[in-house]
């Protein structure tokens, strides 16, 4: 029988493109393996960049939403496809339920909310044996207990033609470096990187001869903003006005990427972008930057990692303390790599 797998996908877009190392390593197992993955319609984009995948379906209910007789009219619909395995990603018992009622055989997943009656291979996960959460998220395409590839496949967005991207925005195709700044966190400020640190590398890069791009959602145009009027206007100010595919390929335009821990950050490590990673309040030792030309800037604080949407200290000396010219300097060094 031709295997053919439901991966439900995770809510946030870090997480979705970390989810590229399951795919890959269920292709390495199997080429022919059919991937399809339910998921939020936002994270179409980033799927669609990802040869591994199959097949999207649109998830209808947003975050949070238990909805049970829409989940079941879903797994209902699901039952045609025929799925082989079910790899549920997110670790709620409501995300077990489409596989569940979809009559999936096989309904693999962490153990989480009492999930025993909707997965039948259920799994504990051992934290200290899968620290990452790409680890986490590969364990699942494996046998309980199998070791782990030695090399593990790491994230790597297609891009196709994103010079449509730079037409839309009216934006010629860079001559010169551009240096692309993601100065948002979805998670809250303490995740953060003051904005007029960012302005202060966007003025030296811009003093270089590079070019300046901010990338970010609605909700960071505020800090944006505030990078434009440190900057007197000179940079290329994308926030809040790009959809996900159009960023991702702009991004994929940049020469360097300084960003805070984001879903941007996920994307151009994704895109194999020489990245400035800043962290303050949480840990690289869980979702890293998978990319072998990141730098992860960090301090060793006592108060690290707090995983505090705000600075429960009230200084956020983790972030302040940071200093523009140590991610100059950091960019420096890549540069000469």
């Amino acid at each position: 029988m031709n295997e053919k797998i439901l991966v439900i996908g995770p809510a946030w877009v870090g997480d979705m493109v970390m989810a590229q190392s399951l795919f890959k390593l269920l292709k390495q197992r199997n080429n022919s393996v059919v991937i399809d993955v339910l998921a939020p319609a936002w994270s179409l984009p980033l799927l669609e960049r990802m040869p591994e995948v199959s097949s999207s379906i649109v998830m209808p209910l947003t975050h949070g939403q238990f909805k049970l007789a829409e989940r079941y009219r879903l797994g209902k619909t699901l039952r045609e496809k025929k799925y082989t395995q079910a790899i549920v990603l997110p670790n709620s018992f409501k995300s077990a339920l489409i596989p569940f009622f979809a009559n999936i055989p096989k309904r693999t997943g962490w153990i989480g909310e009492a999930r025993f009656f909707v997965l039948n291979d259920a799994r504990f996960l051992d934290k200290k044996r899968y620290k990452l959460m790409i680890e986490r998220f590969m364990a699942l395409a494996l046998p309980a207990r199998a070791a782990l590839p030695e090399k593990y496949p790491l994230p790597h967005l297609m891009i196709a033609d994103p010079t449509k991207s730079l037409l839309k925005h009216a934006i010629e195709k860079p001559s010169r470096p551009v240096l692309a700044l993601c100065p948002g966190a979805e998670f809250g400020p303490a995740k953060r990187w003051p904005e007029n640190y960012y302005a202060d590398i966007a003025n030296a890069k811009l003093a270089e001869g590079w070019d300046v791009w901010i990338f970010g959602s609605p909700k960071d145009s505020v800090v944006a903003e505030d990078i434009m009027k440190a900057t007197r206007e000179r940079c290329v100010n994308f926030t809040g006005k790009t959809k996900l595919e159009e960023a991702v390929d702009l991004l994929s335009f940049a020469t360097m990427v300084v960003s805070n821990d984001s879903g941007l950050m996920h994307i151009a490590a994704a895109l194999q972008k020489p990245l400035i990673a800043v962290y303050g309040p949480t840990s690289a030792t869980f979702t890293p930057p998978l990319h072998d030309q990141s730098k992860i800037i960090t301090l060793s604080l006592p108060c690290q990692p707090c995983f505090q949407r705000e600075c429960p200290l009230k200084h956020h000396r983790c972030m302040r303390e940071l200093s523009p010219e140590k991610i100059l300097q950091a960019m420096s060094d890549q540069v000469s790599k």
